[in-house]
């Protein structure tokens, strides 16, 4: 058994555009003892526009690309809802052990995001529904089998 964790951090930057769309996917992504690498949305999904050059993408890193893609998912359906976030930090862990087919897999990803609000924030039920939304429309989470949840 093992554990496996990764940082995802992403700050809207000054002059961007929260609620139009209009703000860099790109975002930092930090191994837990090891290396910071530079993160963003794919190319093939927001367009070279909003994506970073020479970045890792969610594909390339099964824990960090779990956060980021839930963290790209929660902007753009709570942008969708009304709400402006500033700054969004998750400190995501994966478990790697045996599943019930006796095979090695990462069983689970914990995420565990903190996000910064300008103007009104969600409530708790709100919020809910909103990491609910992002989960249920992330690419990453509908391609794997791996238990996710947000803690």
């Amino acid at each position: 058994m093992a554990f496996y964790r990764a940082t995802v951090d992403w700050t809207l930057a000054e002059g961007e555009d929260f609620p139009n769309g209009r703000y860099s996917r790109g975002h930092s992504v930090a191994f837990e003892h090891g290396p910071e690498v530079p993160g963003t949305a794919s190319a093939h999904v927001v367009g070279n526009k909003w994506a970073v050059a020479g970045a890792v993408d969610p594909e390339q890193m099964l824990v960090a690309s779990i956060s980021a893609c839930h963290m790209l998912s929660f902007l753009h359906v709570a942008r969708l809802a009304g709400f402006v976030a500033v700054g969004y930090r998750d400190a995501a862990e994966g478990l790697m052990e045996k599943n019930a087919e006796g095979r090695i897999a990462v069983t689970r990803v914990a995420l565990r995001p903190a996000i910064a609000w300008q103007g009104p924030a969600p409530d708790a039920a709100q919020l809910d529904h909103l990491h609910h939304e992002a989960h249920e429309a992330c690419f990453i989470a509908n391609s794997v089998k791996t238990e996710i949840v947000v803690e």
